[in-house]
């Protein structure tokens, strides 16, 4: 059974009303079996994003085509992704609300945050840049994630890619040795395999989302070994 024939059926239970979407997502609070996990990240995933829609004064009728840049989604399944949207906008509970509760789902769990954070930034870029209203949502979402400024300026970093400082996409220091950012690239480089992402429950359908990061993660390393000409 696919994650999409999995939503179709979530939404079945769910129901018409967003205080009932978010009721079922508490239904869903860890532990998470696997088969459910993928279904829990992708309804969180769209329902944060709706309320980042909302949160940002402008929604509009193709606000899932920015799905289409890091979900695969099949002809026909649109539709159960317009109608989480709904729900979501729908539901009087604000933001805050939701992204408690899907640290509720993923606890301790930072990696799945953070891919979630990463989503988020690429939805909100989808129009070509980042609007202040939308950098502070990200900015409040990421604290209620408990993702350090650190962090979060390091994915800023890979997605507002005009004067960004290679270092800071790499985390790591201007004066570290040449070995440490070969070590660190490496190791990032690694860690964003769309394998690893999969057995850590990222849906197949979201993996895209680390093509980019490695993008991201190359061009840096290339400006940093031109500058030390490595």
């Amino acid at each position: 059974m696919s994650i999409w024939t999995n939503i179709g059926v979530a939404l079945s239970a769910i129901g018409t009303g967003g205080a009932q979407l978010i009721d079922w997502l508490g239904g869903l609070v860890s532990p998470i079996e696997d088969g459910r996990r993928t279904v829990a990240f992708t309804v969180a995933m769209i329902a944060i994003s709706a309320k980042m829609a909302k949160a940002d004064g402008v929604v509009t009728a193709d606000e899932v085509l920015a799905f289409r840049d890091i979900f695969d989604i099949p002809p026909g399944e649109e539709r159960n992704v317009s109608r989480l949207y709904d729900l979501a906008k729908q539901d009087v509970a604000g933001y805050e609300t939701y992204a408690r509760r899907v640290v509720e789902l993923f606890p301790e769990d930072q990696d799945t945050l953070i891919d979630i954070l990463d989503g988020l930034f690429h939805i909100a870029k989808a129009d070509g840049l980042i609007h202040e209203s939308e950098m502070a949502f990200l900015s409040r979402v990421a604290e209620i994630f408990d993702i350090g400024s650190r962090c979060f300026n390091q994915i800023k970093a890979r997605h507002v890619s005009e004067g960004s400082d290679p270092y800071l996409v790499l985390g790591i220091e201007p004066d570290a040795s040449d070995e440490a950012v070969k070590k660190r690239h490496r190791m990032l480089v690694v860690e964003t395999h769309p394998d690893r992402m999969i057995a850590r429950g990222v849906p197949e359908e979201f993996v895209r989302i680390a093509q980019d990061r490695l993008v991201a993660l190359n061009l840096a390393w290339e400006k940093i070994s031109a500058e030390r000409r490595l």
